[in-house]
């Protein structure tokens, strides 16, 4: 197929894009290049590209195309908090557009990432696609918009899928250190204390950008009656962890690392366990990797890396840090708009 890729070169697309085209799908990008030079190893995508603020998308900028991969987006919660008007504007609005601009160019399939997050305060019992929405931030929030504002868009020219990812986990060229599996496994492996924000207890489902990935091209490739109009909770059941758990992992596997509650650290209110069996009985789709396997492989990347927590402490990891970085030196504008200088 010929795929759009939006956000293709952030964390989960710069693994997703080479993913697509050694399954043999012919792969152009849109980014704005909010991220470009954030980078852990080289990209290396080598695709056309079209550096364009998804908030612009016109239905020219689609036509010719089989599917939209939307991942573009405002990436997690402290991004979302530091401009909640901004947060809506793109995760909810701008992907609203171009899926109406995605139709009038007749782009027949749209998948969009979601997130568990619209989950929210579910508690401790497991969730299901049917469960009830109970998002506690505007991120959250604004995955349950789209879901509710392009849903009755399908028909029979224009098929969305809407894949509620659990929380990343993993290596990728565009490393993010504010994933909770990275960031625990970032400081075990600088500082010998595996710090935990919370006091360990809410329960989140977990999930490798691989399986992610692996998830958008089964989806992608699934008889569009399997999938039309529908929500797939991305990840595996088996691996929802309290945090507490996940810290115990991260300490047995980094060598001479211990945990350590942060000062004032108490319970999170997000806190849900996700039932992902759908994608697995509908698609035949099952997750390759655990959490102790990722951690694994972040411990092996970050010591051949040589990382240091003054670089992993940087905004070159930490989304939220670069964010206000390039604000506070006019390259990104507080409605998080690339100026020129910063595009350039």
């Amino acid at each position: 197929m010929k795929v759009l890729v939006t956000g293709h070169e952030g964390y989960i697309g710069s693994v997703l894009v080479p993913l697509f085209q050694a399954a043999g799908h012919d792969v152009t990008g849109m980014d704005n290049g909010l991220f470009r030079g954030c980078d852990f190893e080289d990209p290396a995508l080598d695709i056309p590209t079209l550096q364009v603020d998804i908030r612009d998308v016109e239905p020219d900028h689609l036509r010719g195309f089989d599917a939209v991969i939307h991942l573009a987006g405002i990436s997690n919660d402290p991004l979302g908090d530091l401009n909640p008007r901004g947060t809506y504007d793109i995760n909810h609005e701008a992907s609203v557009l171009l899926a109406q601009a995605a139709k009038a160019a007749g782009v027949p399939r749209f998948l969009h990432s979601s997130s568990c997050s619209l989950y929210g305060a579910a508690g401790d019992a497991p969730i299901d696609e049917t469960g009830k929405f109970n998002p506690v931030t505007p991120y959250g929030e604004s995955k349950v918009f789209v879901e509710r504002d392009v849903t009755p868009m399908a028909d029979d020219t224009f098929s969305p899928t809407f894949l509620r990812n659990a929380t990343a986990y993993g290596v990728s060229p565009r490393l993010r250190g504010d994933l909770v599996v990275n960031n625990l496994t970032g400081y075990a492996f600088t500082t010998g204390e595996v710090l935990l924000k919370s006091d360990g207890t809410p329960w989140r489902p977990l999930v490798h950008i691989l399986d992610i990935s692996r998830a958008f091209l089964t989806i992608l490739e699934a008889p569009r009656e399997k999938v039309h109009a529908q929500a797939f909770n991305i990840g595996a059941t088996k691996e929802n962890y309290q945090m507490i758990d996940v810290a115990r992992i991260v300490a047995d596997v980094v060598p001479n690392s211990k945990i350590e509650i942060a000062e004032g650290a108490g319970p999170d209110k997000r806190c849900y366990r996700v039932d992902c069996d759908r994608i697995t009985r509908v698609l035949g789709f099952e997750c390759e990797w655990t959490v102790r396997k990722g951690v694994e492989e972040l411990y092996a990347a970050y010591k051949n890396h040589g990382l240091t927590l003054e670089e992993f402490e940087s905004g070159r990891y930490l989304r939220i840090r670069h964010v206000r970085s390039l604000i506070e030196s006019g390259r990104l504008s507080t409605d998080l708009r690339m100026s020129e200088r910063g595009a350039a």
